[in-house]
Parts: C-alpha cells; structure tokens; sequence
C-alpha cells in the first residue's frame, strides 16, 4: 500500500465529524439539534463498524491484501463515533445526569443494547496496537476481538428499536451484517465443520 493511502483513509474517516461542524456553524441542525447530533453520530458509529466487518470478506474477494491494514483504523473510527455518541447523549441530552442515565439503561431496551455494544467494544479499543497483540498472543487477541460480532448485532438492533417506524435503514444495515457474518459462518464451516458445529 502507497504511504498516501492511509492517512487518505484516515482523513476521510473526519469527515463526518466536520460535516457536522460546519452544520452546526450555519446553525442547520434543524428543530431539535440535539436529536439530530446523536443520530448522526449513532448513524456513523455503525457504518464504520460495519466498514470494519467488511475489510476482511473484501480482501479475500478481491485478494487485495493491504486492505488488511486499514482494519484496525477502520475499527477504533467505529469506537471513535461510538464514543461521540454516547457523549452526546449523556452530556447534551441528559446534562450528565447520572440517575436518568442508570434509569434509562435498565427501563429503554434500546438503550441498554446500546450500553452492551458500548462495553463491548471498550476492550477491542483498548488491545487496538501491536504491543497488546504481542502481549496478549495472536490466539487471544483473535478470541477476543471476535467480540465484535455481537457488538454488531446489538448496534444493529439498537438501531432498529430506536427508530420504531421507518425501519428502512436500519434493515439495510441488519442485511448487510447478515452477509458479513454469514460468509464468516460459512467459511468456518468449509474449513472446520465439526469445529463449527461443536463451538470450537
């Protein structure tokens, strides 16, 4: 991979964020700016997490093996937005307070699927450089960091119970989650079927 290309790709990951910026600048977040930042955060925290997923079925697809170096950015940009999402919540929706947050957790379903997938991926940010895989070994740190297939799946239905109605988008996420996983699930098979089958 040309040198460029990376920090290309981390550039454009900023780019939501200074789309958002500027909206706010032009005081064009419409009539409730604070619903509007946290979705558009959530909304982004999503993509890149799905963008992440799909770094490895397109690099064996396509056999392009520098995409593999853009995983890792791609994932803590997922953790990024998450992050920001939160924030928004707690800070400017909830002006940190804390009892309405510990309330909101334990009553709104969405929003306590939204707090598992938080958690979840904390540990995936927190082991993101070379010296915790050295540290932790390639097996672990693989075992480990498979932990975001069910973050995946908890972000998309997070999304899916927020959104109640128009079900459009977050559908289009879950399916597209369900090809990523799926080729996952089946090329475990090919490889081990009594591993699969058993849970190794």
């Amino acid at each position: 991979m040309k040198a460029p290309f990376k920090p290309l790709v981390f550039a454009l990951g900023l780019l939501p964020v200074a789309w958002l910026a500027g909206r706010f600048w032009l005081d064009d977040l419409g009539v409730n700016p604070i619903e509007t930042v946290n979705r558009f955060l959530g909304d982004w925290a999503l993509r890149f997490l799905l963008i992440a997923l799909a770094v490895t079925p397109v690099r064996q697809w396509t056999h392009w093996a520098p995409l593999a170096r853009l995983r890792r950015m791609l994932g803590l940009y997922a953790f990024f937005y998450v992050c920001l999402h939160m924030a928004s919540y707690i800070g400017l929706d909830l002006f940190f307070d804390w009892q309405t947050l510990w309330k909101d957790v334990l009553k709104r379903r969405y929003i306590t699927l939204g707090m598992i997938c938080f958690v979840l991926l904390v540990p995936l940010a927190a082991t993101s450089t070379d010296a915790m895989v050295r540290w932790m070994g390639g097996k672990r740190w693989r075992m480990l960091h498979k932990l975001v297939y069910p973050a995946g799946c908890l972000g998309v239905v997070h999304f899916w119970m927020m959104v109640k109605a128009d079900i459009r988008e977050p559908l289009i996420y879950a399916l597209v989650l369900a090809v990523l996983l799926g080729w996952r699930a089946v090329k475990a098979f090919r490889q081990n079927p009594a591993g699969v089958i058993l849970g190794r």
